[in-house]
């Protein structure tokens, strides 16, 4: 399954250069182990900036987080 998501440009190009591995979101996408994650960039006034990137779950995590609440690893 693919979750299109939106995500600030600070985040967006820390994942595309590939610095950040991972996403903190809530838990209302039944995420899955090899789901993909299409990230769409937002500016500062919440418009799409037309940049995409798409990354794969590779982990997922709930431990010690507050509640409804994940860490997913991303490739």
């Amino acid at each position: 399954m693919i979750h299109a998501l939106k995500t600030e440009s600070c985040y967006f190009w820390a994942v595309r250069n590939k610095i950040k591995t991972f996403e903190i979101r809530v838990n209302d996408r039944n995420y899955q182990v090899n789901d993909c994650l299409l990230l769409k960039e937002i500016d500062e006034n919440n418009n799409f900036t037309g940049q995409k990137t798409l990354v794969q779950i590779t982990y997922i995590c709930d431990y010690l987080q507050q509640e409804n609440i994940l860490v997913l690893g991303i490739l």
